[in-house]
C-alpha cells in the first residue's frame, strides 16, 4: 500500500477495468485525461502516474479492447486518443459483473463475526 494512508494502491487489472468505463463513458481520451478523469471520480483517493496508465493502454490495446488514434489536444498537442472498441465493451460488461461478484463476496467475508 502506498505510505500516504488518504490514497489507494490500484489492485492489479482494476485499472483496465476503469479504463474501459472512462473510455465507454466519455468516448475518446488521450492518456493523461483517462489518468485525470479516473482521479477526479475517486476523488483524488487514486493516483495514477504515466508509466501505470500508458502500460495499461498498451495491453488493453494489444488485447483488441481499445484502438488509438492520432489527434490534437486541447492545448494545440498531438496526443494519442484511445477509444474503446466493441470487443472492449464486451469485456466491460463480463468484468463489471465479476466484479459486483467479487465484491459482495468480500463484502461477506468482512462482516462475519467472529465466533468464540
Amino acid at each position: 500500500m502506498s505510505s500516504d494512508a488518504g490514497r489507494s494502491e490500484i489492485l492489479r487489472g482494476s485499472l483496465d477495468l476503469m479504463v474501459l468505463k472512462t473510455l465507454d463513458t466519455m468516448g475518446p481520451l488521450h492518456g493523461y485525461g483517462i489518468a485525470r478523469r479516473i482521479e477526479q471520480i475517486s476523488e483524488d483517493a487514486l493516483q495514477i502516474n504515466q508509466g501505470t496508465i500508458y502500460a495499461s493502454l498498451v495491453r488493453l490495446v494489444q488485447k483488441r479492447w481499445i484502438s488509438g488514434a492520432w489527434g490534437t489536444s486541447d492545448n494545440n498537442r498531438r496526443a494519442k486518443f484511445y477509444s474503446i472498441t466493441n470487443a472492449g465493451r464486451k469485456q466491460l460488461a463480463a468484468e463489471a459483473r465479476n466484479w459486483e461478484r467479487v465484491s459482495g463476496v468480500i463484502g461477506r467475508v468482512l462482516r462475519i463475526v467472529e465466533r468464540g
